[in-house]
Formats: structure tokens, sequence, C-alpha cells
């Protein structure tokens, strides 16, 4: 086969599938908050959640177990069942753009910096209420992708209007822009 007229498979960008592998760890996450709820609704859930710190060989004693369990428990069943209907529409959000990230989709890119981006404001108020190092670190991480996939699809504009040489598809030069 003759190598100059065989079309290869554009590389892909592990920053973009690394991305896309968070975007689904923090789905799955969620899916387990969701059912978590669910079961919650249909069980004792001091007895549930006792046998899921046993199954998941936590401490009963341990003090950030006892917090958590402690505000799972005060939820009346009305925030359960809202608890876990936000979380599967989030879940859901995020596995679209995992999904299309790792499968190297143009809109998965422009529907992350979307979607990420609209939910900073809601990440920084949080930090405000209470910091923490967790929901810093997923802000940073959630900043630097948006950041990173406006810059691609900025990069990736430039450089489809300029061919090799740096002349544009029409034959004139291209002027860079600072």
């Amino acid at each position: 086969m003759d190598q100059g007229h065989e079309r290869s498979k554009p590389r892909r960008d592990w920053i973009v599938v690394a991305i896309g592998v968070f975007k689904l760890f923090k789905a799955a996450l969620l899916l387990a908050v969701a059912f978590g709820a669910i079961q919650l609704l249909h069980h004792d859930a001091a007895e549930t959640i006792a046998r899921w710190a046993h199954t998941m060989r936590v401490d009963p004693g341990n003090h950030i177990f006892n917090m958590a369990a402690s505000k799972v428990l005060n939820l009346d069943e009305r925030q359960l069942h809202e608890l876990s209907a936000g979380s599967f529409f989030y879940a859901a959000l995020l596995l679209t753009e995992g999904c299309g990230l790792l499968a190297q989709r143009r809109w998965a890119e422009y529907f992350t910096i979307f979607i990420t981006g609209s939910l900073i404001p809601m990440e920084l108020y949080e930090i405000w209420r209470r910091v923490t190092i967790l929901r810093v670190a997923i802000l940073v991480i959630n900043i630097a992708a948006v950041w990173y996939l406006v810059y691609r699809l900025r990069h990736d504009k430039e450089g489809s209007r300029t061919t090799g040489s740096g002349l544009q598809e029409n034959g004139e030069h291209a002027s860079r822009s600072p």
C-alpha cells in the first residue's frame, strides 16, 4: 500500500484523555451517590450505612465517617429524592463529557468548556462558604481543564486556517496575531 495516500489517525492528546477519565471518575462517584440515596429511601438508613461501613472496612469510630453519616441520616425523604435526581443528572452530563472527550469529538470539547465553565462560580461559592483542600483541588483541575480546552480549540482553529507553508487556503500569507 502506498504510504503517501494512507490516512493517519490523529494522535490522542493525553491531556484531553486525562480530562475525559477525570470526568468519568466523577460520574462514577455521582452514580454511587445517586444509587446510595435510592437505597436509603427503601431501607433503614442507619442499618444501611453501618453495612456500607463494614463492606468498605471503614472504622465506625472514624470522625469523618461519623460526620458524613450524621449528615446523611438527617436527610428527609424529599432531600434524598433530590440528591438522587441531581446526582443522576450531573452524572449524565459528566458521562457525556468523558465519553465524548475519549472518543476525540470536537463537540465534547465545546460541551465540556460550557458545562465545566458554567459551574465554576458555584464551586467558588462553595469554597467561600467553607474552604477544603478537596474543593480547591477540584476547582483548580476544572479551571485548568477549561483553560486547556479553550487553548486547544483556539490553536486548532488557527492551525486549520493556514497550510504548513504559512499560507492561508486562499494563497495569502497568514498574519500572526499576538
